[in-house]
């Protein structure tokens, strides 16, 4: 005949199988519901329900860190408490890395919870979880415990794993755009170098980051005519990529059949709001000259200005208006002229030029800018730009936050 006390325990014996297989049947549930790409709202539904209804836990609360802080994604049970209060209670546990008992806390929180669960990967918190409203005594506690923590980090890698998959899907789609900017950016680059009996041009560009806002044009209107044009578009990436080789499709259309600078500028300025809404804006400084006449006319929109250099002379060339794009109607509009020696040097750039941080007592600015045509004037405009870009990494040995351009004509 079979004593009690042995039948006591193979009845425990079977109960604490049958617990284990329970266990794992939800742990494999939980699996394949990750391995299926559920949502976060689904894997927090299946973890509530194996806390309710396999443990017998009547009281939840789950933060996850999220950008330096936490945030709860699954609660029930008893009155719900405001996450920053959760978060401050739990921020005195912050040294404890398994299962705690939470008897005797003095916390009016905490006090109101069985056990404090975290979750770390190596010394970083990713989450914690209060439990309460748990009865569960005696050689069971200790396994439950366990299998709670268990059950909650793999939850919690689960969520980890998305985070990272979805900044790797950001971040490749992110480096596709730059990829797609540059080569719109590459195909806006005119020219670096030219040179016929009129004019001789060399173009320095540097981009800070692999995609920038600059751009410059050159274009030979007829045989006693050219234009030129240099720009600075707000903001990176493909969107400005796209709308400066909008405004490159517009002043191309518009210097064909348009005299007039001031109508060109205007036509522009209308197509750059029409094509933003005013959230980006445009600067630029374009010129057109006239080989016969020896006239210069210019029209500087909100940009640097050009500098003039001739006989000796530097002079800036301001004339103009605002930057295009952010007004429908222009507030004004004036044209410069000017007449051009023989051997002037026209020196045209972006800001990142002047946008650099000089280490100990060095001085950047417009001012030492114009001291350095005055210096450099008679060069040829590719030895020019090379000194200039040679002074800037030698005598500043400063760090450019912007892009660089530099536009540098010499007029025969």
């Amino acid at each position: 005949m079979q004593n009690t006390g042995q039948s006591s325990g193979e009845d425990e014996l079977i109960r604490l199988l049958l617990k284990r297989q329970s266990e794992l049947n939800s742990l494999l549930e939980v699996t394949r519901a990750i391995n299926k790409n559920a949502p976060t709202p689904v894997l927090t539904q299946m973890l509530e329900v194996i806390l309710q209804n396999y443990l017998q836990v009547g009281k939840f609360r789950f933060l996850i860190e999220k950008d330096g802080s936490y945030a709860c994604i699954s609660k029930y049970g008893g009155d719900i408490e405001p996450v920053g209060a959760l978060q401050r209670a739990c921020h005195t546990l912050n040294k404890i890395k398994a299962p705690e008992s939470l008897a005797g806390n003095t916390n009016p929180i905490l006090k109101k919870y069985n056990y404090f669960i975290p979750i770390y990967h190596k010394s970083k918190a990713l989450a914690f979880a209060l439990i309460g409203d748990f009865n569960t005594s005696g050689e069971m506690l200790n396994n439950d415990l366990n299998f709670i923590q268990t059950l909650i980090n793999v939850v919690v890698v689960a969520l980890e794993n998305k985070k990272l998959f979805k900044e790797r899907l950001q971040s490749e789609r992110l480096q596709r755009e730059m990829e797609l900017a540059v080569e719109v950016q590459n195909m806006l680059i005119p020219l670096r170098m030219h040179k016929d009996e009129s004019v001789e041009i060399d173009a320095k560009y540097l981009p800070h980051q692999n995609i920038g806002g600059d751009y410059y044009d050159f274009i030979r209107l007829n045989v006693h005519e050219f234009l030129w044009c240099i720009a600075d578009v707000s903001g990176k990436g493909v969107s400005a990529a796209l709308l400066m080789a909008n405004f490159q499709a517009s002043l191309h259309a518009w210097a064909a059949v348009e005299d007039d600078l001031t109508n060109i500028i205007d036509r522009l300025n209308q197509k750059v709001v029409l094509n933003t809404q005013g959230e980006r804006f445009i600067t630029l400084f374009i010129a057109k000259y006239n080989e016969q006449t020896r006239k210069l006319n210019y029209i500087n929109a909100g940009h640097n200005a050009t500098i003039l250099y001739s006989e000796g002379e530097a002079i800036p060339l301001k004339l103009g208006t605002t930057m295009i794009g952010a007004f429908e109607q222009l507030p004004f509009l004036n044209e410069g002229e000017i007449d051009i020696e023989p051997g002037s040097l026209l020196v045209n750039y972006t800001d990142g030029l002047l946008d650099f941080e000089p280490t100990g007592d060095r001085v950047w600015n417009e001012e030492k800018l114009m001291d350095f045509v005055l210096t450099n004037g008679d060069l040829s405009p590719d030895r020019f730009n090379q000194n200039l870009l040679d002074h800037l990494n030698i005598g500043i040995k400063g760090k450019p936050i912007d892009d660089i351009t530099i536009l540098t004509l010499r007029i025969f």
